[in-house]
């Protein structure tokens, strides 16, 4: 009796073809859900992080009853500090807003190791200022993470004593205000001030080297605001927001005097800044900030500016701010520039109050 033989038939080429081109079509569908779930769990990350230091501000307030000054300096002693820089009056010792919060950030150990009396561009801070701090970093940067070498004019590493002077990193920026006050408040006498986001008047003001006489922001050299004085409400007021190292380097250390920051990304309207922009941002309008149309530039987050002083987040659509309350709000690239402007502001009482 003769055996039958049975065949296993398996797949053509056709129908392999097939099969392939239906896998790489669900995974072309997948990706952008997986892409969008992992920016949210980041965006999250981000948004508690700007929490931490919301919660942090508000406790500093109410031990010491102001919040920390946007850096520390002695610009206005007399006679001048000898380490004063001669253009923009910065000096000693240059802490930061953020090194002053340490101890509200569970940084306790790092804050002890700090002598705010002495600069932080001592050799014997150097490893202490040069420490990554994993919270101040926003996981959707794609910019360096690691400790960075501050910048001359040039760009290339400023040299202090012989020594570049190295810090730790930070995505996230403290307000200045609309008012930018960076490499023109010291020896410059006088300044062009955009008082009315209305309508654009503005008026000179004698600087001296007071930036309070300046800025409208709960952040800027030598600040010491009382939550008293952000007459706007501290709901609607900006504190923090976001600046990814893609576009220019930050640090929570604090402001090294002579030094610049750079873009990473250039536009015709922007370039080089001064020290302050180690530590802060504004929103615009500021005196000496104009369109090609001449008209005053308000910059919120992602503005095509690209300015090394604005917001600048890499979440899709806009980034993260943390108001006085220590709420937390995404606001989107497209917003109302008077709105920012408004927020931007402690003390912007004619505004028509629209939300972020």
């Amino acid at each position: 009796m003769p055996h039958s033989v049975k065949t296993r038939r398996g797949f053509t080429l056709v129908e392999l073809l097939v099969v392939i081109a239906i896998v790489g079509v669900l995974i072309a569908l997948l990706l952008p859900a997986i892409q969008a779930a992992r920016e949210a769990a980041r965006r999250v990350q981000c948004t508690n992080n700007l929490k931490q230091l919301g919660l942090a501000a508000q406790n500093f307030e109410s031990a010491t009853k102001t919040l920390p000054p946007g850096y520390a300096s002695r610009s206005l002693e007399s006679p001048p500090h000898p380490g004063r820089d001669p253009q923009t009056w910065d000096a000693p010792p240059g802490w930061g807003w953020t090194a002053f919060l340490l101890p509200h950030l569970e940084q306790a150990a790092l804050s002890e190791q700090i002598d705010t009396n002495a600069p932080i561009w001592d050799t014997a801070l150097a490893a202490i200022v040069a420490t990554r701090i994993e919270m101040l970093l926003c996981p959707s940067s794609t910019g360096d993470r690691e400790p960075f070498a501050v910048a001359s004019e040039a760009g290339d590493p400023l040299l202090i004593a012989g020594r570049e002077v190295i810090l730790g990193r930070s995505h996230y920026v403290a307000s200045h205000g609309q008012e930018s006050c960076w490499g023109e408040c010291g020896a410059q006498a006088t300044n062009t001030v955009f008082t009315n986001i209305y309508t654009s008047e503005t008026r000179e003001i004698a600087i001296g080297g007071d930036v309070s006489l300046f800025a409208d922001g709960p952040f800027y050299r030598d600040s010491q605001v009382a939550f008293r004085e952000i007459t706007d409400g501290l709901t609607n007021t900006i504190f923090f927001g976001e600046h990814s190292s893609a576009l220019s380097d930050k640090s929570w250390a604090g402001v090294v005097p002579g030094a610049f920051v750079h873009p990473r990304l250039r536009t015709p309207e922007n370039g080089p800044d001064a020290a302050a922009t180690l530590t802060l941002v504004h929103g615009g309008p500021s005196g000496g900030e104009l369109d090609i149309t001449g008209l005053p530039i308000i910059h919120p987050v992602n503005f095509p500016t690209l300015h090394v002083g604005q917001m600048y987040a890499e979440h899709p659509g806009g980034g993260n701010v943390c108001l006085g309350d220590a709420s937390v709000r995404f606001v989107s690239e497209d917003i109302n520039l008077i709105t920012w402007a408004e927020y931007s502001s402690m003390n912007e009482s004619d505004g028509p109050g629209a939300e972020l």
